[in-house]
C-alpha cells in the first residue's frame, strides 16, 4: 500500500478580508479589477458566516417579537377588523327524487331512467324551467309533465300519481311538480325521467352527473 502526502490547502479564513491587488490578480483570472475585488470579499468565509448568522438572528427575533402591524401604540386600543366573506353556490342541476335509486337505465328501447320510490314521494324539476305540457292518461306515460329548460333542453316526468303544476307555469328546483306513482303503463311505483336536447332523447345521467 502506498501513501501520498498532499499539501493541505490554505483555509480561506487565513486570507485577508481586504485583498491586495496582487492577490486579486492571482486568484481571479476573468473580469475587471473592481469586479474581482468585490468577488473576493463576497466569497470570503468570514462574510458568509456573518450573513448566515444575521439571517439566523433575524429568524429568532421575528419569533419573539410580533409583527409591527399587530402592536398597538401606547395609549391607544388595538382594533382588529375582520372582513366577512360569504361564498354562495347555486345548484345548476339536481336529481328529481331523494333518495336516488336507479332501477332501469337508458337504452335504445328505454329512452330514459327509472327511479325507485313509493307513491306520494315528491318529484322536483331537474333544472329551472317552464311547464310546456301536462298530460293525464291511463296509458303509456300515464300522468306526466314536460318542462322546457334553457339551451334547448327539456325533461319529461312520467307515471305520476299527482300533478301539482299547470301548463305555462314557471318552476324552480325547489317547487314540487308532482308525486310519484304508477299511472299509465307502469309496473310498480317509480318515476320515469326522460331528457331531450333539441328534441333528441339523451341519457339523463349525462346531465345529472
Amino acid at each position: 500500500m502506498q501513501f501520498r502526502f498532499i499539501r493541505r490547502r490554505r483555509s480561506s479564513l487565513a486570507e485577508p478580508l481586504i485583498p491586495t491587488p496582487e492577490m486579486v490578480k492571482r486568484k481571479y483570472r476573468k473580469g475587471t479589477f473592481v469586479g474581482r475585488f468585490f468577488r473576493h470579499i463576497f466569497e470570503h468565509r468570514k462574510i458568509n458566516r456573518a450573513l448566515a448568522g444575521g439571517i439566523s438572528l433575524a429568524v429568532i427575533a421575528t419569533s419573539y417579537f410580533p409583527p409591527a402591524n399587530s402592536v398597538s401604540a401606547q395609549g391607544t386600543e388595538e382594533t382588529t377588523i375582520e372582513a366577512e366573506v360569504s361564498l354562495a353556490t347555486e345548484k345548476s342541476v339536481q336529481y328529481p327524487v331523494s333518495p336516488v335509486k336507479v332501477t332501469q337505465g337508458y337504452t335504445f328501447y328505454h329512452p330514459g331512467v327509472d327511479f325507485d320510490g313509493l307513491t306520494g314521494d315528491t318529484i322536483k324539476s331537474i333544472k329551472p324551467g317552464k311547464v310546456s305540457a301536462v298530460s293525464y292518461s291511463k296509458y303509456a306515460y300515464g300522468n306526466s309533465v314536460l318542462i322546457e329548460h334553457a339551451n334547448g333542453v327539456s325533461s319529461l316526468y312520467a307515471h305520476l300519481s299527482k300533478i301539482e303544476v299547470e301548463t305555462g307555469q314557471e318552476v324552480t328546483m325547489e317547487d314540487n311538480i308532482g308525486e310519484m306513482g304508477a299511472s299509465g303503463r307502469a309496473f310498480g311505483d317509480h318515476l320515469h325521467l326522460e331528457v331531450y336536447d333539441h328534441g333528441k332523447a339523451i341519457n339523463p345521467l349525462t346531465v345529472l352527473r
